[in-house]
């Protein structure tokens, strides 16, 4: 069901479209609710930058970015635009930098929960009117499409999470790393990652694509399958 897998495996256009209806709506939810979130907890904080340059809203055109969405679409994993802040409006600076870098990724945590929620929901009320289960984790059918869709907001926000959460500039887990740790590290290595960061970035992840192991990947399929299983077990106490 994948973009990449549907392009290499000579399905034709069909599949691929397919694919891309699949992930679609998640890419653009994962992006937009995380980019939205640091807007608005940046304004709680006392920083209007975002809200007053229209960035505070859930119109993904206001945050996407061609090549974060088109990897997000065929990785899995990618960025938005990001969110215009002025640290020297918080009330407070440690807090705001700390709740404003780690808002998105918890807004991408709460909605992966909502897609695991949601596909075994889905799972079940399928298998229960008579829908095969292989049919429906295979994304088979009118009910299997469904469940591929609330699942694949599951995945993509937990990748979108995992990525955001790695320590080098400029993602959010850098921004967390540096509150946390700045008085204890030698400031000469936060420069270090701002100057570098992008590029040890994309080394990171064409190493990974390269060698055939991606760590956020690993990673996101960690967090993914403990959501899902998590899930699995709530939900069947009440069916």
């Amino acid at each position: 069901m994948g973009i990449l897998s549907a392009i290499f495996s000579g399905e034709g256009i069909s599949a691929i479209f397919e694919s891309i209806l699949y992930t679609l709506p998640a890419v653009l939810i994962a992006l937009t609710f995380h980019e939205f979130a640091h807007a608005y907890v940046a304004y709680k904080n006392g920083d209007p930058t975002a809200r007053n340059l229209g960035r505070m809203t859930l119109n993904p055109l206001a945050h996407l970015d061609v090549w974060g969405f088109v990897c997000m679409l065929l990785v899995g994993f990618g960025w938005a635009k990001p969110v215009p802040v002025n640290p020297n409006n918080y009330r407070n600076y440690k807090k705001g930098e700390l709740t404003v870098s780690l808002a998105g990724v918890t807004m991408n945590l709460i909605i992966g929960i909502i897609g695991a929620l949601a596909s075994t929901i889905t799972r079940y009320v399928a298998t229960n009117n008579g829908y095969y289960y292989y049919d429906i984790v295979n994304g088979i059918g009118a009910a299997g499409k469904i469940y591929y869709v609330f699942l694949n907001l599951c995945r993509i926000n937990c990748a979108l999470m995992v990525f955001n959460l790695i320590p080098i500039y400029p993602l959010d887990g850098y921004h967390v790393f540096e509150v946390l740790l700045g008085r204890v590290i030698s400031p000469g290595v936060f420069e270090f990652l701002r100057k570098y960061g992008q590029m040890i970035l994309l080394i990171v992840i064409f190493v990974g694509n390269r060698s055939g192991f991606s760590l956020v990947g690993y990673l996101t399929q960690y967090v993914a399958e403990g959501l899902l299983y998590a899930s699995d077990w709530l939900v069947s106490l009440f069916v």
